[in-house]
């Protein structure tokens, strides 16, 4: 099968999973392939790819009903087969910023570095929706991401909590597919208890970072005989060199970027809320750039890679920034303004549709250039680089939307109804747990 013929049945097989409203969805999707920079969400709508009327594209939205479970599987149908020898998972998440959205329900305070959508100055903070993904690397050494789930995450719940729930049910899928163990690569804000207790049952391997200000335990020494057994042994304190004992492994590499690089491992050391689940602490500095922190990961899992491989993988996890970017700034992900929580969750269950098509698209494509762009190999191109040359692509393989059918002219706003206010929501903040802590009496 070639890749046109690879590309036309998983775009048939995503018409057939939309549900309702599929053909104007079908056709939004696209319009935005081959819209580089529209002013607005309706401004899609003059697209030549979109056949329909302007109004179309906010009922294809409310209509549509994409299946995850169904995409999630579609998703998997075309990877290589060497991406599923040793799958490697990315996980992030991300906000879409919705500021002055005060009828939106459901909007919560999240991380934002840009500074324009910041609720106060230099508060990197803002007020919208934050996006869980999980994305995997479909070969090694390329620039491509394609994501699997891309999921809202409620204010209920927490990024941990939601990156746990997609691990389960992407690890599941490739365990039927005969995939092998897992590796999955996370920030900082993973690397916490709550997350490592989270995945437990998961059949997965996890590469994360640390904050430079967590604390670790060791392994408890030998039970006395008295009293109850000991849970956690020595502190290590990874802003304290004093609390460091002697590594495991010491390793110095020659990095062609970044120079030499020093690492030191140690071994069997545990958060203190999951002291059943150890992992391996790695600490990489790079000794030709003093005024560079140094980084701390952390390793659970079964398969463990070498010290020397281990700190590259983490170094391809910044794959999937660029990816958020790119689906911001480029596949206009976060450029509609919806009115409801669900209209948000449904434009974005077609974001890793929209990538895998590029992806599928990337070697069947005739390079278009610009006049300062310099050519590339048909495996080195850029997501950018395809969506110049998508129109013509899909111009030779067709759609499979149906024309559409004029319904007449709508009757528009009834005489004499009465128009409402909408209702205003305020902005929810998520409710830190508080450890009680019990203050021994001296009699």
């Amino acid at each position: 099968m070639t890749k046109l013929q690879h590309l036309c049945h998983f775009r048939q097989a995503v018409y057939e999973t939309l549900g309702p409203a599929r053909d104007a969805l079908f056709e939004l999707c696209d319009a935005v392939l081959t819209t580089a920079k529209p002013s607005s969400f309706a401004h899609l709508s003059l697209s030549p790819m979109f056949r329909r009327q302007w109004p179309s594209l906010y009922e294809a939205i409310d209509d549509g009903r994409p299946d995850r479970k169904v995409l999630l599987d579609l998703l998997l149908d075309p990877m290589p087969e060497e991406a599923l020898e040793r799958p490697l998972l990315l996980g992030e998440h991300t906000a879409w910023p919705r500021l002055a959205a005060g009828t939106l329900a459901e909007r919560s305070y999240s991380h934002h570095a840009d500074r324009q959508t910041h609720l106060a100055d230099g508060l990197p903070i803002t007020a919208g929706f934050a996006f869980s993904t999980l994305a995997l690397v479909p070969e090694p050494g390329t620039r491509w991401v394609l994501p699997l789930l891309h999921e809202r995450i409620k204010p209920e719940e927490t990024a941990p909590q939601v990156a746990a729930g997609q691990l389960r049910h992407v690890v599941e899928v490739l365990h039927r597919r005969g995939a092998r163990r897992a590796l999955a690569l996370f920030d900082s804000q993973y690397g916490c208890a709550s997350f490592v207790k989270a995945t437990s049952e998961v059949a997965v391997d996890l590469l994360f970072r640390l904050r430079s200000n967590r604390v670790l335990w060791g392994s408890p020494p030998a039970y006395r005989g008295v009293g109850a057994p000991r849970k956690h042994g020595h502190k290590f304190h990874l802003n304290d060199p004093e609390t460091w004992p002697e590594p495991e492994e010491v390793l110095l590499v020659e990095d062609e970027t970044l120079g030499r690089v020093e690492l030191r491992r140690w071994q069997r050391w545990h958060f203190r809320e999951a002291p059943e689940r150890e992992m391996t602490l790695v600490r990489v500095v790079c000794l030709d750039r003093p005024k560079k922190k140094a980084m701390w990961l952390g390793f659970v899992g079964d398969e463990q890679p070498t010290l020397s491989h281990l700190w590259r993988l983490y170094l391809r996890r910044f794959a999937i920034e660029h990816w958020y970017r790119f689906s911001k700034q480029r596949l206009h992900w976060t450029l509609p303004r919806f009115s409801t929580p669900e209209q948000h969750e449904r434009w974005s269950d077609l974001m890793p549709v929209l990538t895998l098509q590029l992806y599928l698209a990337r070697g069947a494509m005739i390079d278009h250039l610009l006049p300062w762009q310099k050519p590339q190999a048909a495996h080195e191109r850029t997501p950018g680089r395809v969506c110049q040359g998508m129109a013509e692509v899909i111009a030779v393989i067709g759609t499979p939307a149906c024309v559409p059918k004029p319904r007449g002219k709508s009757p528009g706003w009834q005489k004499g109804r009465a128009r409402r206010l909408r209702v205003r929501y305020p902005i929810m903040k998520k409710a830190r747990k508080r450890r009680l802590k019990r203050r021994r009496q001296v009699a």
